[in-house]
């Protein structure tokens, strides 16, 4: 990260920016007075209620996709167009209220199969006895 803008500091007020670049910010803030005062100028803005259409559709996370798209992205139930838009917002713009939106699904995800695969188990253990019986292989 070469020089801190405005943008950039709206995002890390919001936390929106990755990790890397988070951190990159916070080094930038405490060794450099000027940056600072550019911050204060940011967080003053924010105060006031920022009115644009950035920062309407950053707030309103407008360009994001819904959960519902990313459980279809997860499950790679979607058409290619959405599945590329959704892997660029998430990979490349690096959304963090998406990606913990997928985290989370993902999450979700893996218990829901525990139970299932423990089922399957206890199926196919107790008919294992029955099918023996029945072909008369004991």
């Amino acid at each position: 990260m070469t020089a801190l803008t405005k943008p950039i500091l709206r995002d890390y007020l919001h936390d929106a920016l990755p990790d890397a670049d988070m951190g990159a910010v916070e080094k930038i803030l405490r060794e450099d007075a000027g940056a600072r005062a550019l911050f204060e100028e940011v967080r003053a803005e924010e105060d006031r209620g920022e009115h644009t259409i950035g920062a309407i559709w950053r707030r309103e996370h407008l360009s994001c996709p819904t959960r519902d798209q990313l459980g279809g992205y997860l499950l790679q139930a979607l058409d290619q167009a959405r599945l590329d838009y959704i892997e660029f917002h998430l990979k490349t713009v690096g959304c963090p209220f998406c990606q913990a939106n997928l985290d989370d699904l993902q999450k979700r995800q893996a218990e829901a199969a525990e139970p299932v695969k423990a089922r399957r188990r206890r199926i196919v253990n107790s008919s294992a006895g029955v099918l023996r019986d029945v072909t008369g292989s004991n």
